[in-house]
């Protein structure tokens, strides 16, 4: 198993274990299709979703030796994560009409000086950009992935 499906993984259970009342799961989104045929369409693959009442937070654990993608000599988030998260948020929220549908990406920490750690509002929707310091003890781990849960449930 690589470490990137480790750390999905890792992040998945963890919620499952503290957290079995926002049902977490790694579910699938459907696109919210007007017409078309679907069959050529990408699955879309949450790697955690929480879900409590009609708040939804989707999560998707990125873990990569570089959290930022440098572009022409500026820091910025890797694009193509930012595309998937907002896909995935703006299609779950289509088809759960009356749901507040955030979306998280969870890079696990590097040695980088700058670590993310963004909230943006985004055609409606939360989208967040976090780091996880696999780092530290587990209490202070625990710490962090509890801070999620609070900022996105009440």
């Amino acid at each position: 198993m690589t470490l990137e499906k480790l750390y999905e993984k890792f992040l998945l259970a963890y919620y499952q274990k503290h957290f079995p009342q926002l049902n977490p799961r790694a579910s699938q989104i459907f696109w919210a299709l007007d017409k078309g045929e679907k069959q050529f369409l990408p699955k879309m693959q949450s790697d955690v979703t929480l879900s409590h009442g009609e708040d939804v937070l989707i999560i998707d654990a990125k873990f990569y030796s570089s959290t930022m993608q440098n572009h022409f000599g500026t820091k910025k988030f890797h694009s193509h994560n930012l595309y998937q998260i907002f896909t995935y948020v703006k299609n779950k929220s289509a088809t759960l009409k009356n749901s507040n549908v955030s979306g998280l990406l969870m890079y696990a920490r590097t040695d980088e000086i700058f670590q993310p750690a963004e909230s943006y509002e985004m055609s409606g929707n939360k989208i967040g950009v976090k780091t996880l310091d696999l780092n530290k003890n587990f209490s202070e781990i625990a710490a962090q992935l509890n801070l999620v849960v609070g900022e996105n449930f009440s």
